[in-house]
């Protein structure tokens, strides 16, 4: 390819890969942004746990302001899917390819997130409800909302017990629900949960039917109401790009990174909740941060970065 490659391609438009897009963009650096339009921060109405908004924000608005900052220093955002990306060992530039075309860069940003396993009801549905607040993902974003309300955690083993004792600290009022059929609970797991006053539903659930106020599970022959429901069904990590280009793993399904978010790959970066499923906006953002700056000494030990006489 003729054209000149970018200093940087950021794949990802969450809060791990703005955050890295505004400062790469205030360096001075040719770079893009590619985004899927899939980051999980868009799904959340309003957080209370971002610093400085003490009334809260949506996710939504919040990307928006982020995107438009990042903009206003020369970021160029385009929406689209990297569907390939390639490593050519001589040059150590990365050729991806995504809806417009291809494009080559010095270095690579993936802050591609990960996606949660969503319970088995119709998608508008779930999604009116998540935005209503009656479907949560994330106890750690928004457990104090849920403080002494009536909570179900759609789940079971150790990811259901986990998710349900960690609830345990904001309400009284739980129940786990198995999803698919009887509770696979160990006596250990099962004993900590009755002692914490958890009640127990075996699935499998029938039907999720949300409510004006409220949402009901069908499930062991009864219908059952709650203010709000946590899925705690898993992730999906999206590695499938990192894979291709033989970037380690963590054992958690994640990719690995160094205290400076290199990853096993030369050139090849990784931010936000692809590196590390902690769910919060600030860390992802923090990890960006460090990324955005890693990757402008990185390139400036290659090839001095000078501010041309204007």
């Amino acid at each position: 390819m003729d054209e000149e490659p970018l200093d940087c391609l950021v794949i990802g438009g969450g809060p791990a890969g703005l955050t890295a897009a505004i400062y790469l963009s205030r360096y001075h650096l040719d770079i893009m942004v590619v985004d899927g339009g899939r980051s999980r921060a868009a799904w959340i109405p309003c957080t209370h746990n971002h610093a400085g908004f003490p009334d809260g924000i949506s996710g939504k608005e919040l990307l928006d302001r982020m995107k438009e900052q990042a903009r206003r220093y020369g970021t160029r955002i385009e929406d689209g899917q990297v569907t390939r990306i390639e490593r050519d060992e001589e040059s150590g530039l990365f050729a991806a390819e995504w809806g417009s075309g291809p494009v080559t860069a010095r270095t690579v940003l993936l802050a591609t997130g990960v996606t949660n396993r969503r319970p088995q009801m119709d998608e508008d549905a779930h999604d009116d409800a998540l935005a209503r607040g009656l479907i949560r993902y994330c106890p750690i974003c928004d457990g104090y909302e849920v403080t002494d309300k009536r909570v179900a955690v759609i789940g079971t083993e150790e990811r259901g017990r986990a998710e349900t004792m960690f609830l345990r600290s904001y309400t009284a009022d739980l129940t786990l629900i198995a999803p698919d059929g009887p509770h696979e609970l160990n006596p250990p797991d099962l004993q900590l949960l009755k002692e914490a006053g958890v009640k127990l539903i075996d699935g499998p659930i029938e039907a999720i039917e949300p409510g004006e106020e409220q949402i009901a599970i069908a499930a062991g022959g009864q219908r059952h109401a709650f203010d709000s429901v946590y899925p705690a069904l898993g992730s999906d990590t999206h590695t499938q790009l990192a894979e291709m280009l033989g970037a380690a793993q963590a054992g958690d399904a994640c990719i690995r990174v160094d205290s400076h978010q290199r990853t096993s790959v030369p050139g090849l970066y990784a931010a936000g909740d692809v590196v590390l499923g902690l769910d919060q906006i600030s860390h992802a953002m923090g990890e960006g941060g460090v990324a955005s700056t890693t990757i402008r000494n990185d390139l400036a030990e290659k090839r001095p970065i000078r501010r041309n006489q204007s």
